[in-house]
């Protein structure tokens, strides 16, 4: 039903410490990871800018998007198998953490198979989307065909991923990650410019990096696992499977929906404000980017308490990583904010974009302070797989951004645009913490403690 299976007394409590090593040590390395990701894009935006036409990059650009669409909705086979994972662990169970982690695999597996047969239909219908015509159409065509094969690969990483940080292994996460980035950024830049690949070279070097990665993650599974714990997935693990990651599938919709939403409207306001907001929307990525590390901690130290059911331990997650979120929020929202006049400088085409990106810099400065809780809150109803109320939150959220939308911009213009989408975050934040004492009330009742 979309939360964790302790609605019952009689199970044994597993007491355990939670320390600010606990948290630092997850979070910094995923910090480091995380901030890799943003990094792949501008690389490769780069290196099709440096193929001298716009056709190239707009058509790229359209095709980043449909796959952005596709891999977002099946995101939540990470952060289901995440949750999963860290509550057997706290709970002891072995047998139910390789059972899980496997109920994900076979899933990821049959749906990347099933996007690779469907592939025709789908990039016909993404391309008519996105209205690609010409040589733009060509190009995100071709991009499309190439990135197309790797859906298996990356939904079979979204899985290994979610069982890796489940599992607190936050070091080999950081490996992954970096060896995933590292290795598209440097085929990008001799396939498409070395090779003269162009295009088709930045999209088969997305390609190999994920099966690359998708092998060392294989490796891990193997090495890390218990031979004689497995078992395959029944009935019961799969229709817990479906229905976390059908919770969470439409809370990732909710959020895409969100913020496609705020560029939608930004370019109702001109080409100059539409070009403004994006320049500062990258300065919001970078800095969530940085603070997933804090919602991944959360996570993996909430989704063991609940499988240790141990409410001490959830408590004291939840106090560490909130205080260390703000920390981290405060951090950010100062680095924007002096490397704000720097990044613009660089990335703004004209000086009445650049004029505007300043004016519109301390709400993206704003937004991490805001954002954290949501951020945390995230990573903690996660972990506890509390998917049904996180997905209902979410939704109830975006009718509230909607709300002030509707009658900020009107009245304000770009402001009530920005102001809107930090009150979208600000409702998150609020929304999710007042919810979490009552369903930590019901999760957590009383058990046999197990000796220590």
């Amino acid at each position: 039903m979309g939360h964790a299976p302790s609605d019952h007394a009689g199970f044994t409590v597993r007491p355990f410490d939670i320390t600010h090593r606990d948290v630092l040590r997850i979070a910094l390395p995923m910090m480091i990871a995380y901030l890799s990701s943003p990094l792949v894009g501008l690389v490769a935006t780069g290196v099709i800018g440096q193929l001298r036409d716009e056709a190239l990059i707009g058509g790229v650009a359209l095709s980043t998007v449909i796959f952005d669409v596709i891999f977002v909705t099946f995101n939540f086979l990470r952060g289901a198998t995440t949750g999963f994972t860290a509550q057997a662990l706290g709970a002891g169970d072995r047998r139910e953490e390789q059972r899980m982690l496997a109920s994900g695999l076979i899933i990821a597996l049959v749906a990347g198979l099933a996007l690779l047969a469907l592939q025709k239909p789908l990039g016909a219908l993404g391309l008519a989307a996105m209205g690609a015509e010409g040589k733009v159409a060509e190009a995100a065509a071709t991009y499309f065909a190439w990135r197309v094969w790797s859906a298996p690969f990356v939904l079979f990483n979204f899985v290994v991923f979610g069982w890796i940080i489940g599992r607190g292994d936050a070091l080999w996460g950081m490996i992954l990650q970096t060896l995933l980035n590292a290795l598209n950024a440097a085929l990008s830049i001799s396939w498409a410019l070395g090779l003269g690949w162009g295009v088709a070279g930045v999209a088969a070097a997305s390609l190999v990096a994920e099966a690359v990665t998708a092998l060392a993650g294989l490796y891990l599974v193997w090495a890390k696992t218990d031979r004689t714990a497995w078992n395959l997935p029944n009935l019961a693990a799969f229709r817990r499977a479906f229905s976390v990651n059908g919770d969470m599938m439409i809370r990732s919709f909710a959020l895409l929906i969100g913020l496609s939403f705020f560029t939608r409207q930004s370019g109702m306001l001109g080409i100059e404000i539409l070009a403004a907001n994006t320049i500062l929307l990258r300065f919001y990525f970078f800095g969530v980017a940085f603070l997933d590390g804090v919602a991944t901690a959360a996570e993996q130290l909430a989704g063991r308490a609940v499988g240790a059911r141990y409410r001490p331990a959830f408590d004291r997650a939840v106090g560490l990583t909130t205080l260390w979120g703000f920390v981290f929020a405060g951090l950010v929202a100062l680095a924007l904010l002096a490397a704000g006049d720097w990044v613009i400088g660089i990335t703004a085409p004209t000086e009445s974009v650049s004029a505007l990106a300043h004016r519109y810099l301390p709400y993206v400065a704003a937004l991490p302070i805001f954002g954290i809780v949501a951020f945390q809150m995230d990573g903690v109803y996660i972990g506890a797989t509390w998917s049904r109320q996180m997905r209902n939150l979410m939704v109830a959220s975006l009718v509230i951004y909607f709300a002030a939308w509707a009658v900020l911009q009107p009245v304000f213009g770009n402001d009530g645009l920005w102001i809107a989408l930090i009150l979208f975050q600000s409702a998150r934040s609020l929304a999710f913490r007042l919810m979490l004492p009552r369903l930590a009330d019901r999760t957590f009742q009383t058990g046999t403690v197990a000796p220590r």
